[in-house]
């Protein structure tokens, strides 16, 4: 993708005069033509290939692999609805800040700052809601697989083992580390993100895919799948007349010859075993049926788990402002307007890549206005066909993996061993079909699964906070707009450093469980605010025949209002409003 002075920029567009919309404390686009979008054939479907694939893959991390299975773990799949909506919701949310910067070439956190009433103000409000991504969650829940493997299948438990603690901690740390380590090569750090994404959806989807055709059976597809569309169902306390989540699903296969009480094979299980009587299912009613046939929910509203509910509604997809990236991915891909911006190269191996400090916009006339409704028609492609599917089946297999293997009612006691919290069973499901050695194949598999799922999407989070930050003050800061377009490297690296630095600190200090409640809090109230924000931005700051349409404006009302909701749920739950 070339890199363009503003001089290079205004060529051919000379009778364009750009608009300066907004808050005029940041500083008025440049103009330059739109070039037409790639035509999209079978054979050229690697042009396809864009933000999506690289946001898709970081949306297979935490809430796909940690919250998921926890949630399925005690409801079967009748939760997944709210995943649904998260997921639908922000598909239209990432096609508008795409829309954004395909006009201007802005990522869409840098447009927010010129709207009223000034960057100042959004400066305070953004940092405040992007609190929680700071929070290194996942690098903590992805030494769990690492120190199982180390410690030969049994799952270190730091709460009691003093070795177990040292161990896990640096191991958290060390993959932390690790995970910043691409964010310095490649050219373009989105270049290095790409190929790290592509790898980990290609071989975790492919894995878990082969699991699910070999070992699932037909009525867990069938829970998982309709629970995805099983909308207002709600977990409900305990009460007679109420069928669990899991009655229409038999009973955990047992090994052949084997009780249920039998101890495991030689080789160290990962995960939790299951207690002693067998845990309850959780239950569950649907609040339109029980409207329809006109009588109460057959139980009071079950809080139990309701933060890691409305954490798996927060991170099923992308989640909170860890979205936001897509639109800089869009710019760094050089589609629409970002042909001319240039990207955030890497601190080695970027030397003739640059970033403007500004935007670069196209007149919006008839010659032009064809090869923008292509450019959007091409986002468009790319979140329904790489983006939501990546979603979708991100968290219905690991989902999928505790339905069947899993007793309904699991919970885990030892919060380090979510990560792993699938692979015993499955060790027992695989060797009692196909003998101990492709069980331990599989065992093996699903705990590097769960080091893949996480890991890279710790260097996806960490890139995504610190562009979002960079990229908005490389326009908005007098001060750095007089630096060459090329020390933006400088930039980067070095919030890099400060971010690293909090996130060491924070390992050390708190749990997985504490870390991701924390991530977590205000990811579903910074999401639903975004997206109010966004839908007033692209009203007022495009021009007219850019602007979104009525369907869309009253979806992207809505989805703020879904996510609000649940935010508001969240931190009523951290203030003890449900005890």
């Amino acid at each position: 993708m070339p890199s363009e002075t503003s001089s290079t920029a205004h060529e051919g567009a000379e009778a364009f005069v750009p608009p300066h919309p907004g808050s005029k404390k940041m500083p008025r686009w440049d103009s330059g033509p739109l070039l037409d979008a790639p035509r999209f054939t079978w054979r050229n479907w690697v042009a396809m290939l864009g933000p999506g694939l690289v946001a898709g893959g970081s949306a297979i991390g935490g809430g796909e692999w940690l919250l998921g299975p926890r949630v399925t773990a005690m409801y079967g799949g009748a939760l997944l609805w709210l995943a649904t909506v998260s997921i639908l919701c922000q598909v239209i949310y990432n096609i508008e800040i795409s829309r954004y910067t395909l006009y201007s070439g802005e990522p869409i956190f840098t447009g927010k700052f010129r709207t009223p009433p000034g960057p100042l103000f959004w400066m305070f409000a953004y940092l405040l809601l992007d609190f929680g991504t700071i929070f290194p969650y996942l690098a903590a829940n992805a030494a769990t697989p690492v120190g199982t493997l180390i410690k030969g299948g049994v799952v270190p438990n730091p709460k009691e083992v003093e070795a177990d603690w040292w161990l896990m901690k640096g191991l958290a740390i060390g993959i932390f580390l690790l995970a910043m380590v691409p964010m310095l090569f490649g050219g373009k750090v989105y270049n290095s993100l790409k190929a790290l994404m592509t790898t980990k959806v290609f071989v975790v989807l492919g894995f878990l895919t082969l699991t699910a055709v070999l070992y699932s059976s037909a009525p867990t597809w069938t829970e998982i799948l309709s629970g995805f569309f099983r909308f207002g169902t709600v977990p409900v306390s305990q009460a007679i007349d109420v069928e669990p989540a899991d009655a229409d699903l038999p009973p955990p296969p047992q090994p052949p010859g084997k009780a249920a009480s039998s101890q495991p094979p030689a080789a160290p299980p990962a995960g939790p075993q299951p207690a002693a009587p067998p845990p309850k299912a959780g239950q569950v009613d649907n609040i339109f049926v029980a409207l329809w046939e006109g009588r109460p929910l057959r139980g009071a509203l079950d809080f139990t788990l309701i933060a890691y509910i409305a954490a798996l509604a927060a991170i099923a997809g992308n989640g909170g402002l860890t979205n936001t990236p897509i639109s800089n991915y869009t710019r760094d891909q050089g589609w629409g307007m970002g042909h001319h911006v240039g990207a955030i190269p890497s601190m080695i191996g970027g030397r003739n890549i640059q970033l403007s400090h500004v935007g670069c916009v196209f007149d919006p006339n008839g010659e032009n206005l064809p090869r923008w409704r292509r450019w959007y028609r091409h986002v468009v492609r790319d979140q329904l066909a790489l983006w939501m599917p990546a979603c979708f089946i991100g968290i219905a297999l690991p989902s999928m993996l505790s339905v069947e293997f899993l007793p309904r009612g699991t919970e885990v006691k030892n919060e380090w061993a979510t990560p792993v919290m699938t692979a015993d069973a499955v060790y027992h499901h695989v060797d009692a079909q196909s003998g101990s050695g492709v069980a331990t194949i599989f065992w093996f598999m699903i705990i590097f699964c769960g080091f893949l799922v996480l890991a890279p999407s710790v260097a996806s989070t960490a890139d995504g906070f610190i562009r979002r930050w960079v990229d908005v003050f490389w326009t908005s800061s007098g001060r750095l707009r007089q630096l060459d377009p090329g020390e933006i490297k400088r930039v980067y690296f070095y919030v890099l450093l400060g971010f690293a630095a909090f996130g060491l600190v924070m390992l050390t200090l708190n749990t997985p469980d504490g870390l991701i409640k924390y991530s977590t809090m205000f990811y579903n109230i910074a999401l639903g605010i975004s997206c109010w924000h966004t839908l007033i931005l692209n009203s007022i700051l495009l021009p007219k025949p850019l602007r979104p349409g009525w369907f869309i404006r009253i979806t992207l009302f809505f989805s703020g209002a879904y996510f609000l909701m649940l935010g508001t749920i969240t931190v009523l739950d951290k203030l003890q409003a449900f005890k």
